[in-house]
């Protein structure tokens, strides 16, 4: 409780017992009783109330988040010309009054639901695009009194300005502002530059009425039900071709990794068959080599070949006797040179 309600409290106290005196005594006369010193307190406790009724009259006290216009029968203009800033103030008692404004952010909200706004019921924004089709808008304006032009306030709107100024405002602006724009872009992909429009426009149009726009919120946009229809089917023959699309991608995906995998294996059977061809030839370079070896080893050692030979035989011979006259159960690798075999003389002609 400030002290501008307590003395108006306390002036009310003193009226009230100014009217049990004066009841008090009437009765108490009537009755032929007369009252000791009746009539000065009457007159003590109706100066007590007067003095307090003026003072509490002319005591105002003004919250943080209000602003005071002092209406003033004094005042050449017929109110002073600066608003009551938050505090304590003093005003002429009975020659001047204080209407009190907020200057704390409001909202006003315009709905189609029937109890999300300042008005009950179907609030919404009736508007056409560029291309002639219909749309319900709900928005909400954030706004505050702007603190030194709350006398222009008073003056120009008095305590209409959510409705008379708020409302009208806002609700032509967006008129205008959908008007500029296709349904598509409305919804989609010029929405942002919507919305920044419509805040540019009801700023300018606020501020030249004493009024700060703190936000501007497009909060939803709706269509005709035949349109939005249309948008879903749109919207589901989008996603159907996007599958489409995807199943195509999905089978590009595993045709390429199938001739991937392809391309792998004949690489593979190709790696192979050239490491075989390189082995082959590795083994038979070192044939060669060896037989080279072997024949020059011969070469300086004929007998080494009858040894072998021997050698080959079985293991398990060691001394092994023969007739003279009896030849070899194998023949013996003939050591050097071979002879041409002799021609068969021929018969002497009888």
């Amino acid at each position: 409780m400030n002290v501008a309600s307590l003395f108006q409290g306390v002036s009310l106290l003193a009226w009230l017992a100014f009217f049990l005196s004066v009841i008090f005594v009437v009765v108490q006369a009537s009755r032929g009783k007369a009252v000791k010193n009746g009539r000065t307190i009457l007159i003590v406790v109706a100066v007590a109330a007067i003095v307090l009724t003026t003072l509490s009259s002319g005591i105002v006290f003004v919250n943080p988040q209000e602003r005071g216009v002092v209406i003033s029968a004094v005042a050449p203009k017929g109110y002073r010309e600066q608003a009551l800033t938050p505090g304590l103030r003093w005003i002429i008692p009975f020659a001047e009054s204080v209407v009190k404004y907020p200057i704390s952010r409001q909202t006003y909200t315009m709905s189609i639901a029937p109890s999300e706004g300042q008005i009950f019921g179907d609030d919404s924004i009736e508007a056409r695009t560029a291309d002639g089709q219909k749309v319900l808008v709900d928005a909400s304006v954030i706004y505050q009194i702007n603190p030194e032009k709350v006398i222009e306030v008073h003056i120009n709107w008095q305590d209409r300005y959510s409705t008379d100024l708020v409302r009208a405002v806002s609700r032509g602006v967006i008129r205008d502002a959908v008007s500029q724009f296709g349904v598509e872009d409305v919804y989609s992909r010029q929405r942002a530059a919507l919305t920044q429009m419509i805040s540019d426009e009801m700023a300018k149009s606020l501020d030249d009425n004493g009024l700060t726009l703190v936000d501007f919120v497009l909060r939803n946009i709706s269509f005709s039900d035949e349109y939005a229809a249309s948008v879903e089917q749109k919207q589901i023959a989008e996603q159907q071709a996007q599958q489409a699309k995807f199943v195509v991608e999905q089978r590009k995906q595993e045709a390429e990794q199938a001739r991937q995998v392809a391309q792998g294996k004949a690489d593979a059977s190709v790696i192979a068959a050239q490491g075989d061809a390189e082995a082959r030839i590795i083994q038979a370079k070192a044939e060669a080599e060896a037989l080279e070896l072997i024949a020059a080893a011969l070469a300086d050692n004929p007998d080494l070949l009858t040894y072998q030979y021997i050698n080959q035989i079985t293991p398990n011979v060691e001394v092994m006797l023969l007739p003279s006259n009896s030849p070899f159960v194998f023949p013996l690798p003939t050591m050097g040179p071979q002879e041409p075999a002799a021609s068969p003389t021929p018969a002497p002609a009888e």
